[in-house]
């Protein structure tokens, strides 16, 4: 199982540019979560967040959707 760095832990994360939560764990989405992080400093401009409790319901209550 593949996770971005400082999202070990973190099975959905979101991306702030398009309102979506990719599941890592799904190997599809999880491909295109990294080409969308490889082109920027996700970190520094804080576009991606994770989710607590981690999963697609609270991501949802949040205002993202599935990828």
């Amino acid at each position: 199982m593949k996770r971005l760095d400082r999202f070990e832990n973190s099975r959905y994360v979101g991306y702030r540019k398009n309102m979506k939560a990719y599941d890592c764990d799904n190997e599809e989405q999880f491909e295109k979560l990294t080409a969308l992080t490889n082109k920027v400093d996700y970190i520094k401009l804080n576009l991606i967040q994770s989710f607590s409790p981690d999963n697609i319901d609270e991501a949802k209550n949040r205002g993202f959707k599935p990828a």
